[in-house]
């Protein structure tokens, strides 16, 4: 999750060092998003269907070289590729992560580990700016975007041992009725196939805009063509389903309302709560003359918040429930107000501060937000499916986060295209965000009356205890 965010600083650095223009920068960022959201799907069926320990050996193996890889190319197209190929390690990793909690843990136990998953999430995401500020800074704007990628190295050097050490073995089986020939597990291969394709043609559109004016319009014939192989997955899956019981879209994942709601929660605040970091940070840098350490360091705050919130909703969840999830969302809503204003208002240099403070509002928001999400969206999904329903639900907020940000950046752009100043530019920019996680708030609202409704129907429906 680093890797999505800590590149964007370091595009300066690539742009000098390997002349590289903007397709090519652009193609850096978003080959990388587009082999994760590409792979995210068929590795999480993999998963369940043959072993996760397996798969995630491979992917962090694979995020390991592809990193190298990328530190020492030698011009843009050998990037490029570097960060194709670390985008599909990165894929191949992600859904184990999600399948392995679901499949060790249970209850209250389970709140917890998506708790301190969340936590991860949200302060990777949030430290990218700042440690890839640092490690230019100290590195050299020269060649300090590949220590970039380097960094990756080390660390993995010391996780991996201790996944082939911990990692529980074997897979979890299939359910009666699923089993292919030897007693394995199906495999849906054209489904899985359809998926990624589908994945992929969604969001195209929205990974290669650039937000100036010089995007292709072209690009939006890509949603056409996602219609199409959305129709022809949903064909081909209920075909499959009558025949084999083993589609890759199990309709017991599917038709699970606490599943649909938490899928659609995630896609709107993810498309929110990313863009935010790129608004602030061009913002910072490019109007109120921060360098890129100052500007990351002011998402530390953030990131700190929703670390110590997550933490604590992970135990908070299970008494809760989809209420925690939605104070979250109404903390991150008034976080970004208060930005929105503080961009606004406030003067360089005292902006940073302000905006720093807001940010932690908003961060300790998401940490109430993303792992009680999680938890309560895979709480009833089926065990032999959490590795592809945990991948289904992050492939939404993939393609949430590439369509926040391109409707950020547009906005960002077309304001200061029509003369806004860069305060009222970026300000209308957040306001898009404010309204993505709004979305985000009203889901959470729904699904949270829908389940009061339920529990209400179940306690009068309960028999009444036998008289003594």
């Amino acid at each position: 999750m680093l890797d999505v965010s800590i590149v964007n600083v370091a595009l300066p650095s690539i742009e000098r060092s390997l002349d590289a223009g903007p397709s090519q920068l652009q193609l850096i960022v978003a080959g990388y998003t587009l082999a994760f959201g590409l792979v995210l799907v068929p590795a999480g069926r993999l998963g369940d269907a043959r072993g996760r320990r397996g798969l995630f050996l491979v992917g962090l193996a694979g995020f390991a070289l592809t990193s190298l890889a990328a530190g020492l190319a030698q011009s843009d197209e050998l990037l490029a590729g570097a960060r194709l190929l670390q985008g599909v390690s990165a894929g191949l990793l992600n859904p184990q992560v999600v399948g392995t909690i679901q499949q060790l843990f249970r209850g209250p136990e389970r709140g917890k580990a998506f708790g301190y998953f969340g936590a991860t999430i949200g302060v990777s995401t949030a430290i990218g700016p700042a440690l890839g500020g640092l490690i230019i800074q100290v590195a050299g704007a020269e060649h300090g975007w590949r220590w970039v990628f380097f960094v990756n190295v080390p660390v993995i050097a010391v996780v991996l041992p201790l996944a082939v050490r911990f990692l529980p073995r074997g897979a979890v089986g299939a359910p009666p009725g699923v089993a292919g020939p030897g007693g394995r597990p199906r495999l849906d291969v054209p489904g899985l196939v359809l998926v990624a394709l589908t994945t992929t043609a969604v969001m195209v559109p929205f990974v290669t805009t650039t937000g100036g004016g010089d995007d292709d319009p072209a690009r939006w014939w890509w949603l056409a063509v996602a219609a199409v192989l959305a129709v022809a997955t949903v064909l081909w899956e209920r075909g499959y389903q009558r025949r084999t019981n083993a589609a890759v879209l199990d309709p017991r994942v599917l038709r699970e309302p606490s599943f649909r709601n938490g899928a659609l929660l995630g896609m709107a605040y993810f498309a929110g709560f990313t863009a935010v970091f790129l608004v602030t940070t061009l913002f910072l840098q490019q109007i109120a003359g921060y360098t890129p350490l100052q500007a990351g360091l002011v998402g530390m705050p953030f990131a700190i918040a929703s670390a110590v919130a997550a933490q604590q909703s992970g135990r908070l969840v299970a008494e809760r429930g989809r209420g925690l999830v939605v104070v979250g969302l109404v903390l991150v809503v008034l976080g970004l107000l208060g930005t929105d204003l503080a961009i606004r208002l406030v003067d360089a240099p005292a902006v940073g501060f302000a905006v720093a403070a807001t940010q932690m509002v908003a961060g300790a928001g998401s940490g109430l937000v993303i792992a009680p999400n999680q938890t309560l969206t895979l709480a009833r999904v089926p065990l032999d499916r959490a590795g592809v329903a945990g991948s289904m639900l992050q492939v939404g907020q993939r393609v949430g986060s590439a369509l926040g940000v391109a409707v950020t950046l547009s906005t960002y752009y077309a304001a200061l295209a029509a003369g806004l100043d860069g305060g009222a530019a970026a300000g209308r920019a957040l306001l898009i965000t404010v309204a993505l996680v709004a979305v985000a708030l009203v889901v959470g609202v729904v699904d949270l009356l829908a389940r009061r409704r339920d529990a209400r129907r179940d306690a009068g429906s309960a028999p009444a205890p036998a008289a003594e």
